[in-house]
């Protein structure tokens, strides 16, 4: 029988295949490739259906940062300068947030990037916030780097549902990308995050040097961790760091990579996130083929590639369906108070 459909049936069968059938997967794959995402796609579509959840990502604050990751533009080792952005006020958090339930998103992640937050008021205003986000409908989640086992337990009172921390790469290749910390505090961090009772959004990123390898060996670590949602970023290292200027893999090889993934992670949400639209530029729906049951859509900082109206046109051409719908509120000037509802 032909590898990739052997393949495919025992994924499902045990919830996953082993390295050994990945790399098998990998010279089949490369030779068809299409394939290959033709059956990632059926392993998505038989855990998942055909539902494509969205999200967004609010950066609530922006700053300086001492680590020294090799692609950030927030890290102060290196010549570019971080942008600094103080923290949102929670009335304006929870506006944005709810504009981007009205796009049919499900979730809201809330973003710190750099140094964190310190300041009592800023904590203060970030659990209210969540608490505000949680009675819109929207799931509420973090992405606030390290956490201690305090903060979490409050995050988790406040109504977070769940936090957000990407590996960025295997273990074995993370000296490569970091060097100002180890990775077991990342590891450590997700750990915290499950005693408090937070479900698990974690992955990386493709594009900062590594192989199939080295993803594969992240994503065998992601299952481990027992991560509900993995998360896949493709980097685009910031002007000034040591990873500026690096060659980004070919869009087919991000697109085999993905398929990889679901052979691997066959049950968990996977998402594509930041980059999508610039790597795989005019195969992103290749994107959702190859396995992807998520996007993540740019948040308020970011001008979207994409806008979210012609994502959800997207997963409709594929034949999906975002799994919350848009609502737009009527804005003319009469009486008229029905909403328009866009699937």
């Amino acid at each position: 029988m032909d590898i990739i459909a052997t393949l495919k049936k025992k994924s499902i069968r045990n919830k996953g295949i082993t390295g050994e059938d990945a790399w098998r997967l990998v010279e089949a794959g490369s030779r068809r490739p299409f394939v290959l995402m033709a059956a990632a796609g059926e392993i998505r579509d038989h855990f998942h259906g055909r539902t494509i959840s969205l999200c967004t990502a609010l950066d609530v604050k922006a700053g300086q940062c001492g680590e020294d990751c090799a692609f950030c533009a927030q890290s102060v080792h290196y010549r570019n300068k971080p942008v600094t952005r103080p923290m949102k006020r929670a009335g304006e958090i929870v506006a944005l947030a709810t504009a981007a339930a009205g796009e049919g998103c499900e979730r809201c992640g809330l973003v710190v990037r750099g140094r964190g937050i310190w300041a009592k008021r800023e904590w203060t205003a970030l659990l209210r916030a969540v608490e505000e986000i949680g009675k819109t409908g929207l799931m509420p989640c973090a992405s606030l780097g390290i956490l201690t086992p305090e903060r979490a337990r409050a995050l988790r009172e406040a109504g977070l549902e769940r936090y957000h921390h990407q590996l960025a790469v295997s273990r074995g290749y993370f000296p490569r990308v970091c060097t100002t910390h180890a990775y077991d505090k990342e590891v450590e961090t997700l750990r915290v995050a499950r005693d408090a009772g937070l479900s698990l959004c974690a992955g990386g990123m493709f594009g900062l040097g590594e192989g199939l390898t080295q993803r594969m060996e992240l994503a065998m670590t992601l299952r481990e961790l027992g991560v509900e949602a993995v998360s896949l970023d493709m980097a685009t290292p910031v002007s000034g760091s040591p990873l500026a200027g690096r060659p980004a893999p070919p869009p087919l090889e991000l697109l085999i990579s993905l398929a990889l993934w679901r052979f691997l992670l066959p049950d968990r949400e996977l998402r594509l996130g930041g980059g999508k639209e610039k790597h795989l530029r005019r195969l992103l729906p290749l994107g959702v083929v190859a396995g992807a049951n998520a996007l993540r859509l740019d948040g308020d900082e970011i001008p979207p590639d994409m806008p979210p109206e012609t994502v959800r046109v997207m997963i409709g051409d594929l034949g999906f369906r975002p799994s919350r719908e848009a609502v737009h509120v009527c804005k003319c000037r009469g009486d008229c108070s029905l909403e328009e509802k866009q699937g």
